[in-house]
């Protein structure tokens, strides 16, 4: 309930919605998700807690897992490590530095209730003095060590010295190079025993072993087809993998690279009266090349070339609801039509949406993922916008069913809003923000696949 008469604890809220306003621009969408943003609700009387994250919360204490459990509390201080190296470099005022400051303490702090949504930590500011963790035991110097022993250890050095004087002038030592010269004379009858014919049997009892050991000197012939791919496997690849490419098709991907997430959300949330020559002129400036479609089309292109020839793709667009469009495999002598067709991708006009749900269940029926490893590429900016399914859990069902299909997501705007897809099937998830990133981690996600050998010359 929210006491009104507290005067101290409502100012402290008007601080927290302050602190809000100043890190959210600065912050990425998923390390901002761990700070609840507070409302009045009921009439103000009550405050009431939101998070744009989806799913059931749980509190973080009430996880019986343990490991599940240390995961979420590194990433929930991963989070806070985030938010602190920001901080150092956001452009604001010494006095804005100050304040941000003086509530990192409250963020820390141990009294704050931590709600988990799908493994995602989410902070809920209880507003009292900052509870945290007991500071480290001072460090102790070692007392000095240095005091009467360096007599001690002088006088071991000047035995050591005399002892070498020792060894290298002693008459007696000098004698020891004779007696051992001496030694091979005496030796000398033992090595004429060499040409007895007991060795030559043994020549043939080596041969066998010879031949065992030329086994590793075979080893690159078989090694080396393995790192390429011959073409009498395009033909015969009955066992390759396969792969299919989800490419969001929807409105959102036609918005610029050159303009940062925070003017894209202002531009999404503006409702300022402007002339029709002016809404054009905004809407031109926030969607000009390059923008995330363009160049997802043309890094997707790229990337089907670095594909080895021996795994077929499919493709499946997100365009609009109620489900995804998918097409057949492509082998690889059939690449140009599957290039033409995401060419060809443009966003509907009025129907655009992202069956982002639908997609990964067609394309996850499309794909063994039990007796050969198979994978999944999503392309996207966003969630799924059709269905209110969970697709954490749709994920969760395909990594039981599918152990062997992998997914990796390029994320173009970095929301990290389906990060656990990728996550739950031991795929991985490549942030990309500029033409430059988009090229980067397209190739990183291709390559972390495993299948992008060349053809064998």
């Amino acid at each position: 309930m929210c006491d009104h008469n507290n005067s101290e604890k409502m100012s402290l809220l008007d601080q927290y919605n302050s602190l809000l306003a100043l890190l959210e621009p600065h912050l990425t969408e998923r390390t901002f998700s761990i700070l609840a943003i507070p409302r009045l609700i009921n009439d103000n009387q009550y405050i009431g807690w939101y998070t744009l994250l989806e799913g059931q919360a749980v509190l973080l204490s009430e996880i019986c897992n343990q490991s599940q459990k240390s995961k979420i509390e590194k990433t929930l201080q991963d989070r806070i490590n985030d938010i602190e190296a920001v901080v150092k470099s956001m452009p604001i005022t010494a006095e804005q530095q100050g304040f941000i400051s003086s509530w990192l303490p409250r963020i820390k702090s141990l009294g704050n209730p931590i709600y988990v949504i799908n493994d995602e930590p989410v902070i809920i500011n209880n507003f009292e003095d900052p509870i945290l963790p007991p500071a480290p035991p001072p460090v102790i110097p070692p007392k000095p060590f240095w005091r009467w022993w360096h007599f001690l250890l002088l006088a071991l050095l000047l035995l050591g010295l005399f002892g070498l004087l020792w060894y290298l002038f002693c008459p007696y030592e000098k004698q020891k190079p004779a007696a051992q010269v001496a030694e091979p004379a005496i030796t000398q009858p033992v090595e004429e025993k060499k040409p007895e014919p007991v060795v030559e049997p043994r020549k043939e009892e080596v041969e066998p072993v010879v031949k065992s050991t030329s086994e590793p000197t075979s080893k690159p012939t078989v090694v080396a087809p393995k790192s390429c791919i011959a073409r009498e496997e395009i033909v015969s690849n009955s066992d390759a993998p396969k792969m299919v490419m989800i490419f969001d098709n929807s409105a959102s991907m036609m918005f610029t690279l050159m303009e940062s997430q925070a003017a894209i959300n202002k531009f999404l949330n503006t409702d300022d009266l402007m002339s029709p020559e002016e809404a054009e002129a905004y809407i031109k400036r926030m969607t000009r090349l390059p923008n995330r479609l363009s160049s997802s089309k043309k890094v997707a292109l790229a990337s089907i070339d670095k594909i080895q020839a021996n795994v077929d793709i499919a493709l499946v667009t997100l365009s609009s609801c109620p489900v995804a469009q998918t097409t057949p495999f492509y082998s690889y002598d059939n690449r140009s039509k599957l290039k033409n067709k995401i060419n060809r991708l443009k966003p509907l006009d009025n129907n655009s949406a992202t069956p982002l749900y639908s997609g990964i269940k067609q394309a996850s029926k499309m794909l063994d993922g039990v007796n050969r490893d198979d994978y999944i590429l999503v392309i996207s900016d966003g969630q799924d916008n059709c269905t209110k399914a969970n697709i954490c859990s749709l994920a969760s069902k395909i990594a039981t069913q599918q152990p062997r299909l992998k997914i990796n997501i390029v994320d173009i705007a970095g929301k990290h809003k389906i990060d656990c897809v990728a996550n739950k099937t031991g795929g991985k998830v490549y942030v990309a923000q500029s033409p430059a990133q988009i090229v980067a981690q397209m190739n990183s996600a291709v390559s972390s696949m495993n299948i992008s050998k060349p053809l064998c010359e």
